[in-house]
């Protein structure tokens, strides 16, 4: 199988596993041979026997059967239809309200898929079990035992119904939001930044150097490490990317420089290994998830929204990143066994993070005094941390807008 097969395959299984209905077709598919086992063991000699000496377990007829397991089935299909409409309003409330790229931190939440497939699972079981009854005299030829187990599965859905009102109308407030991305977005700094001090940037390119065009148009998402270091120690080369992780390329660009030239066939097995396509994931790119937490900020102080609240609360844990960063370096250097860099990332620095995250949020709340307060409150602190020209340059605007209300309050 050639290298464009296999990136084709790796990102197919990447959108399945991501993909909302994942989880639930998969408890679902689990359900289907659950029923499946529970039949066979009804129909067994050991579950016949059961059934004889313990009479309550028995159903003397199909049509009682047949009653129970409809009624539940469309009880359960209900319930079903119910969560995944409160779902629904609550992701267009958060949208209209925060931001739609926020929505894959909803849709994608774990639990709720595992319980919408837990009903869905039901229903299955459900299907699969009335399917199996037939008009039969003798009660140990209905399928009493896998009934009697539905009807738990039943009572266990109720009681997951109970508990997913209350999970969901507390997922969706902004507090709950803001820390999910603010979580996401630290896990992912702390993967990459794992220097307390720069790298030393030696000059890779002494007599050559190359330029690569990009394959398609889209936002670099970054590279299989591994594959992309064996190629190079393969072919001997050495790799510098002009642009950082989360950057849209356009095609036929230059997007890396590489220290020689490159065959046809070696430049497709590289391009197999670099990921170029629409969409952004914070597990890739940490700057989306300051990007989401700017946007967040920006809606809740836009005219229609009027929240600056929220406004504060997503600049607080913007606060907390940039602390994180300023104090930790990413690595932009992959070296071989022997110590020889082969890969240069090119990384964007504070002074960039700042211009992009924390500006656009000054210049749509520097005339609400909460956002002022606050902001001036965070920068005196990260100046307190390490002292950026551009910390400083922003600090004093804000310091002299702020001086500018109180003294207008007064």
């Amino acid at each position: 199988m050639n290298k464009k097969a296999l990136k084709n395959l790796r990102i197919l299984y990447k959108n399945i596993t991501t993909s909302i209905a994942f989880i639930p077709g998969t408890v679902a598919i689990g359900f289907l041979l659950l029923s499946f086992l529970m039949v066979q063991f009804d129909f067994s000699e050991t579950g016949k026997a059961i059934k004889s000496n313990a009479h309550w377990l028995t159903l003397k007829d199909a049509s009682t059967a047949r009653t129970i397991i409809s009624t539940i089935t469309g009880g359960v299909i209900s319930l079903t239809v119910f969560s995944f409409s409160m779902v629904m309003i609550l992701l267009n409330q958060a949208a209209s309200q925060m931001s739609n790229r926020i929505l894959d931190k909803l849709i994608g939440n774990p639990f709720q898929q595992t319980i919408l497939g837990f009903y869905i699972g039901t229903i299955v079981y459900a299907l699969f079990l009335l399917s199996t009854i037939r008009d039969i005299n003798s009660g140990i030829y209905v399928p009493a035992i896998s009934t009697y187990f539905l009807i738990a599965l039943t009572v266990v859905d109720i009681f997951l119904f109970i508990y997913f009102l209350h999970y969901v109308t507390q997922s969706v407030k902004y507090d709950t939001i803001i820390h999910q991305i603010y979580d996401a977005t630290k896990q992912s700094l702390e993967e990459i930044c794992t220097r307390e001090d720069s790298d030393y940037s030696p000059e890779l390119f002494t007599e050559k150097q190359v330029s690569v065009n990009s394959y398609k148009s889209g936002i670099f998402q970054g590279f299989l490490r591994d594959g992309l270091l064996s190629i190079c120690e393969r072919e001997d080369l050495v790799i510098s990317f002009n642009y950082p992780v989360g950057t849209f390329i356009l095609k036929d660009l230059p997007f890396l420089v590489v220290n020689r030239e490159m065959s046809a066939e070696v430049q497709s097995e590289l391009n197999s290994l670099i990921d170029i396509h629409r969409g952004q994931n914070i597990d890739s790119s940490y700057h989306y998830g300051f990007r989401q937490l700017m946007e967040v900020a920006v809606r809740a102080l836009s005219p229609g929204i009027n929240d600056p609240g929220t406004a504060v609360l997503s600049l607080q844990s913007l606060s907390h990143l940039l602390a994180f960063r300023l104090k930790n370096m990413p690595s932009n250097q992959i070296k071989d066994d022997n110590g020889v860099i082969r890969v240069r990332t090119k990384e964007r620095s504070f002074s960039d993070l700042l211009n992009d995250y924390v500006y656009p949020i000054w210049d749509y709340g520097k005339g609400d005094r909460l956002l002022v307060n606050e902001m001036y409150h965070i920068l005196v602190q990260l100046h307190t941390l390490q002292n950026i020209k551009e910390v400083s340059e922003l600090l004093t605007v804000v310091e002299a807008v702020k001086l500018k209300m109180d003294l207008s309050a007064s």
